[in-house]
Parts: C-alpha cells; structure tokens; sequence
C-alpha cells in the first residue's frame, strides 16, 4: 500500500475521532445559550487546561513556531514570553470576569463590558472588532491544516479538499454541541499535540545531528548569529531590542484579550478552576520547546524554503521516517488546527449574535440559537473562501490584530478596577486607540519610534479615556460595586433581599 494512502486512513481515522468525542460533547449540556456557549458554566480544571492550552497553541504555533526557529533563530522566543506573560494577568482578571458573568448571565467579552458601560453602540463596535480579527484567525487555522494534508499526500489530496474535509468535521461537532464540543476535543487535540511535538522535536536532531547538543554546535560554529537575541527581524537583519520588547509586550496584551480565550472564563466551574489553570498553563507552553528544536534541526539541514513556516512538513517528507510518524505527524498538525479553529468559530458567532444583534433585536432562546449556529457556517464559510484564495496573505493582518485586540485591555482593566471610568471615555478611547493603531500600521514609515503600532494605540488609548472620563459624569455607584468589588455588592444585595 502507498505511503500516501496509509497516511490518508490515518488521517480519516483521527477525524472520525473526532467527531465522535465533540458529538458526545453535547450529551447533557442545556439547551439554552448558556448551555451552547458557556457549556452551563461547568468546565473543570482538565478540560480548562486543555481548551486554553490548544486554543492558545494553533496552526500558526505548530509551523510558524518551527518557521521562525530556522529562519529567525532565537527572535522565536518571543512566543515563549509573551504567552507566559499573557495568561498571568488571568489569574486576577479572569475570576472576576468569571464571578461577574455568573451573576449577571454574562457569555461574552461585550456583554461584560457593556455590562458597566452601557451603550449598544459600544457592543456593535466590540462585534465588530472582533469579527475582524478572528476570521484571519480561523483562515490561518484552515489554511494550516490544507498544507499539512496536501503536504504528506503528494498533493494528491489538494489544499481546498483538506480543508473542506477537516473543517467540515469542525462544523459538524461545534454546531450540534458548541462550546462542549470545544472543551472535550481540545483536550483529545491537547495530548495529541504535546505528543506529536516532543516526539519529533527529540527524533529530529538525533536523526539529522546526533542529538541535540551536536545539533546546537553544530550550529554555533556556522550560523551562531541565529543563537543571539533578539534574534534576526522578517528582513534577515538584526532585530533591535525595542522592536522586539514591544512586540512580546503587545502579543501578551493581545493574547489576554482575544475574545475566543476571554469567553472561556464564562465556562469554568468557579474562580479557583481558573486560577489553577493560570498556574499549570506554561506546562502546556513548553510544548513550544521541542517545536522549536524542529525548526532548529532545519538550519543546516534545509539550505533554503520559499516559505519558512513549511520547514516542519518539509523535513517530514526529506528524513526517512515510518509512515506511522508521517501519519502521526499529520494528525498533531491537525490537532494544532482544529484545535484552535474550532473555538474561533464558535467564538465569532456567539460574539455576531450575541453582541452585533441581540442588543437590536428582541430574540427568544432558540431563535439565539439558530442565529448561532447559522453564524458558524458563515464565518467557516468566509474563512474557508479566503484560506483556498491564492495570492490572498493574511498573516500579516493577523499580527496585526494582535494591536487592535490589545485595544480592548484598557476598558476591560477600566472596568474592574477604575470606579471614575465612564462609557463616554471608554468609546472615545477605543476609537483613538483603534485608529491609531491602523494609522502606523498602514503608514510605518512615520513612526518616531521602532516599535509595534498596537504599542502606539495603547499609548493614545489610556489618556483620551482617562480625560474623556474625568470630564464627564460618573456611574451609578451600585453598577460600578457590581463589578469593581463584586463580592461586596453581591452580599450587600443578598443581605437586602
């Protein structure tokens, strides 16, 4: 039997996997909204490890992550920084996200915003954003799991076909069970993962060097420049410090914010799961090690690719390997993709109807439902329309908004800790900050400063909405206890009832 046709029933047997475990996902979850999009609030800390950990970790991280290591050298451990630094904050921020959203029926980011400041324009622009960045998001993750297919077939089963076939399976599941569906096959996709990438980041540089001291040696002697920090630039060139700091500073920002992790914290058991979670989460992280170890073993092994991020394929297919590896390898890549997708397209419609049209329009339970679930298909079938368009590059404008999520750190940190913070400030400072950002993006050439533009918003942002707030009426202050000491102004309304 071809090598190319054992890979294929490998990989049709891990998809059917799959499906059987989101199908089953839904067994016992409400039908309700809570139920579809918080999954009743009932994570436990497994699956709350696991869905954070493999929402977190993508396509981007399981080839771009070896990408980075072979053409960037040490600039790749930047992804190691700022996805320690971005999950720590949660350990404050996401249980009383979690607390307020459990007491106020909370299950998206707008939702607790608007929460405190009060403003369905607000909510539509909070869609909006979102919506903008998190279907890059999702076409990165399909387009990811294409190559990888395509890769280790021989083409013969191409890109568009992969992704239907891998992306279809994700619909599936997350329309019939949603955010349940999420948490169980992440955690399948999870140990799939961290399997898959420490196997191949051990075996690679034994195969191809020895082992891992030789393999650093080796390159120590012939490209010690990749050994350096900050590490080389998207040029070839040196990548100076500032750059780089703000680089790790925003992506942290980013990563705390993106609407797909923040929803999350609607779905723990209580405030303690997510605490636990923040502090075991960077052993999920160091998945990351052997990834980069993969693009490492590369270095002297791969003289050249047009595209770095397919070093990890590339060496797959080049170093003699059992077809079980190959198989194997492909399912971790796909675990990667899915893994991630899944929970983004769940994320982008929950956010669509729950923010951009429930606050217009008067929907009753099911209705919201539906309205969801027809969500899912669009925004899989927006993605997958761009994923399968050649010459369309999003990785760029997926960087991007990493800056304009950041955008939304100053409101939600305004939110629950700033009792003066009003909503007129917190629009005007989202607008200056958003359009800041995108004004250094599309024009870097003014910037005064070598740094990431989401860094500039962030600087506009905090000062309009600081002044703006000041000079404008403060709160109710019973709305404001709700949600600045919310356990307070829970047993104060307990105590009056």
């Amino acid at each position: 039997m071809e090598q190319w046709v054992v890979i294929s029933l490998m990989v049709v047997a891990y998809l059917g996997l799959t499906l059987w475990v989101g199908l089953r996902a839904g067994r016992g979850t409400s039908s309700t909204v809570d139920g579809f999009v918080a999954g009743d609030r009932n994570f436990g800390f497994l699956i709350m490890y696991f869905v954070t950990g493999a929402t977190v970790f993508s396509a981007f991280a399981f080839l771009g992550g070896p990408g980075w290591a072979y053409s960037r050298g040490a600039a790749a451990f930047y992804i190691l920084s700022y996805g320690v630094l971005g999950i720590a904050p949660w350990y404050v921020i996401g249980s009383k996200v979690a607390r307020i959203g459990r007491q106020l029926g909370q299950v998206t980011q707008a939702q607790f915003l608007t929460g405190r400041f009060r403003s369905r324009g607000l909510s539509l622009v909070i869609a909006l954003i979102s919506i903008a960045a998190l279907i890059p998001y999702i076409t990165v993750q399909m387009r990811g799991a294409g190559i990888v297919i395509d890769a280790v077939t021989e083409g013969r089963v191409p890109l568009w076909m992969g992704v239907a076939v891998a992306y279809g399976i994700v619909l599936v599941y997350v329309l019939v069970s949603g955010v349940s569906a999420v948490g169980w096959t992440n955690t399948l996709q999870g140990v799939f993962m961290i399997v898959i990438a420490w196997s191949l980041g051990l075996y690679l540089p034994h195969a191809l060097y020895g082992g891992i001291g030789p393999m650093f040696d080796a390159i120590i002697s012939q490209r010690p420049e990749l050994l350096e920090l900050p590490g080389l630039n998207a040029s070839g060139e040196p990548w100076n410090w500032a750059s780089y700091s703000s680089a790790i500073l925003v992506s942290a920002v980013g990563l705390t914010m993106w609407p797909h992790l923040f929803m999350k914290a609607f779905t723990a058991r209580d405030e303690r799961i997510i605490r636990r979670t923040v502090v075991w989460f960077p052993t999920f992280q160091l998945f990351l090690v052997p990834v980069f170890l993969i693009g490492f073993a590369g270095v002297l092994f791969v003289d050249s690719l047009p595209q770095p991020d397919f070093i990890l394929p590339h060496l797959i297919l080049n170093v003699e390997l059992p077809v079980i590896v190959v198989g194997l390898f492909c399912a971790g890549a796909l675990s990667a993709s899915m893994s991630t997708g899944d929970a983004l397209m769940h994320a982008t419609a929950s956010v669509a109807v729950e923010d951009g049209v429930r606050p217009f329009a008067d929907l009753d339970e099911a209705r919201q439902r539906l309205l969801i679930r027809v969500f899912i298909a669009v925004a899989g079938a927006v993605a997958y329309f761009f994923a399968v368009s050649e010459g369309i590059s999003l990785v760029v404008l997926l960087l991007t908004s990493y800056g304009i999520i950041a955008q939304l750190a100053p409101p939600v940190l305004a939110a629950l800790f700033w009792r003066r913070a009003t909503t007129p400030g917190v629009i005007a400072g989202l607008l200056v900050g958003g359009l800041t950002t995108l004004l250094f993006f599309f024009f870097p050439a003014i910037k005064p400063v070598e740094i990431h533009e989401g860094l500039f918003g962030l600087i506009a942002h905090v000062p309009v909405l600081v002044l703006v707030s000041l000079l404008t009426p403060a709160q109710d202050h019973a709305l404001v206890e709700s949600y600045v000491s919310p356990s307070i102004a829970q047993r104060s309304a307990t105590a009056s009832h």
